[in-house]
């Protein structure tokens, strides 16, 4: 049986779902992490921006995160994370996607919830360039889909890749988009839809002979992945780009040790999103179901979450 019992128990104000994810969002400060920025240059001419943050000994070991649909390394979930983990002797990498390190991308396309290519590219070049034993992978919400699509896909992987974390996971993408349609959801949509507006307004001016008819109507999400994120990634619709990309479908067939950390009260998770079956069929796959925790909000003292500290210790067992 790999799907566990979540010992975590926030202050009481922290178990409402949308408190904690709002607070982790927007009102936590983590301060310590000094990131160091490295450019890297894609095949295809666009590229990633890499911050990278040092574990204070030299270390044999490096941690990538992947952040959330229009995060970034400076996001306070990968602030806290890479912190925690440079705490415990590793050295991270905090991955910005495409367009999300503050500079425009230079192609078209940029990244979605199912780019593994990138990744793959990532770990190729620590690989090649860097002296390291082990490395490991975490990912928040899109950027954790990611990972556990990107471990499913039976590629041929680093010799030192060790396993991976998958927090707040939506497993199912449409799913998910489901839920944030709700009425209860208003606000995490219209703030999300306005960011994709803005840079899709951006691709609008770096490439007009993309759009012969004008810029066109997006009113909902599903609206910018029919119109950009499909389009852009060669899907055929938004209903196309959710089936094939996402993560629940490739869960059967990883083989590195994963947690996955999954919230109740997360308002962007239902049904497929608790992979339960997957998690009993496979025992790579440790399915952990917290009662509280929102959407990447594991708020616990001393400002060091209960989903880093279960993230590193999860770890420390596989060293």
């Amino acid at each position: 049986m790999s799907v566990l019992n979540c010992p975590y128990q926030p202050p009481i104000i922290f178990r409402n779902g949308h408190v904690s994810t709002i607070y982790s969002a927007i009102f936590r400060r983590v301060k310590g992490v000094v990131y160091h920025r490295e450019r890297l240059e894609l095949p295809d001419g666009d590229f990633l921006d890499l911050d990278w943050s040092f574990s204070e000994s030299k270390s044999d070991r490096v941690m990538v995160l992947l952040h959330g649909l229009e995060g970034g390394s400076t996001r306070p979930y990968m602030l806290g994370m890479a912190k925690a983990f440079n705490r415990r002797g590793w050295d991270v990498i905090a991955v910005n996607f495409r367009g999300c390190s503050g500079v425009p991308n230079r192609l078209y396309k940029s990244y979605h919830g199912g780019a593994t290519d990138d990744l793959e590219l990532i770990l190729q070049q620590i690989q090649k360039n860097k002296n390291y034993c082990r490395m490991g992978l975490v990912g928040f919400s899109l950027g954790a889909n990611l990972l556990l699509k990107y471990l499913g896909e039976g590629r041929k992987y680093p010799r030192g890749l060790i396993g991976g974390v998958a927090i707040s996971v939506p497993c199912s993408l449409s799913t998910s988009l489901e839920q944030l349609n709700l009425p209860s959801n208003f606000a995490y949509r219209i703030k999300f839809l306005a960011q994709l507006k803005k840079k899709f307004k951006q691709k609008f001016q770096m490439f007009p002979e993309r759009f012969p008819g004008g810029f066109p109507q997006i009113k909902t999400l599903i609206d910018f992945d029919n119109c950009y994120t499909s389009k852009a990634h060669g899907f055929l619709d938004a209903k196309d780009y959710y089936q094939k990309n996402s993560c629940i479908a490739y869960l059967t067939n990883i083989q590195h040790p994963v947690l996955i950390l999954n919230a109740k009260n997360d308002s962007f998770l239902a049904g497929d999103c608790y992979p339960t079956s997957q998690a009993d069929e496979n025992p790579y796959i440790q399915l952990e179901i917290s009662k509280y925790g929102g959407h990447v909000g594991y708020v616990a003292a001393k400002n060091l979450f209960y989903s880093e500290r279960r993230a590193a210790d999860f770890f420390e067992t596989l060293i």
